[in-house]
């Protein structure tokens, strides 16, 4: 797994500093009449530019590509890229089939425990679950995988609320570690992979969403008596993503900025 833990343990003591305008520059890396390879190309240099300057690994790019339409997607494919992000069940459901077989989707909005079985069923290629919150989600998302027979357990992310928003989905901070708890004991069919957050919408200071999901993932590693280093942490979009991969991110949703 592309991991940075020890970069975010070392921030800490000695915050990384990006030179002047880094940050900005992801949101404007390609412009609004650029084709979608040029985009992607403008986000992977840019991302690039910013691990080099910080001395660590690229962390995975997922291309958000809800409500996009399916020849924008395949343009991002020609172009190399395989990790594609949704958000809604539905959407999914209806574009998987008529794409690539050999891309790895992820699923990053709101799920009901109730959309689990049509999930895990129609979309073969799902890669990754984004926004588990409860046990509930957890517990259909086993149930709908056991039912599929899927060759290799499911990965997933537990969703923190880590701004505090009532109307935003994902678990309080310290429900995180008892959800991880379940998952590993009572999910045989899921693999817990790390961590997401998405901050307040439009906060130019990001950063202390990032550091509190950064300190569940210590909370949950310890738990579970594993290394931080083996759970990701996925945060950071199109708005936010350098100050993400500043704070330890090794997962990355980047939408607009590619799609336009």
């Amino acid at each position: 797994l592309p991991c940075a833990s020890s970069f975010a343990v070392a921030s800490r003591r000695h915050p990384a500093r990006l030179r002047p305008g880094a940050h900005a520059a992801f949101a404007t890396a390609a412009g609004p009449d650029a084709s979608v390879k040029e985009n992607l190309d403008a986000v992977n240099a840019a991302i690039a530019g910013v691990c080099t300057q910080l001395g660590k690994p690229a962390p995975r790019l997922v291309a958000v590509s809800k409500v996009q339409p399916n020849e924008k997607i395949e343009a991002a494919y020609a172009a190399g890229h395989r990790h594609f992000g949704e958000n809604y069940v539905q959407e999914l459901v209806g574009k998987a089939p008529l794409l690539p077989g050999d891309i790895r989707w992820h699923f990053i909005g709101m799920l009901q425990s109730n959309k689990a079985k049509s999930l895990v069923q129609g979309v073969p290629g799902l890669y990754m679950v984004e926004s588990v919150h409860s046990k509930k989600t957890a517990t259909a998302l086993d149930k709908a995988c056991a039912a599929a027979e899927r060759g290799e357990r499911l990965k997933v992310l537990i969703q923190v609320n880590t701004s505090e928003e009532d109307a935003k989905s994902g678990c309080e901070p310290p429900e995180a570690a008892p959800l991880a708890l379940h998952i590993a004991g009572a999910c045989p069919n899921l693999e817990l992979a790390g961590l997401m957050t998405i901050g307040a919408f439009g906060d130019p200071n990001p950063e202390p969403y990032f550091e509190k999901l950064a300190a569940c993932r210590g909370e949950v590693a310890a738990a579970l008596g594993v290394p931080e280093a083996g759970l990701e942490l996925s945060m950071g979009m199109s708005g936010d993503f350098g100050k993400a991969i500043s704070a330890g991110s090794t997962n990355v949703r980047v939408g607009s900025t590619i799609f336009g």
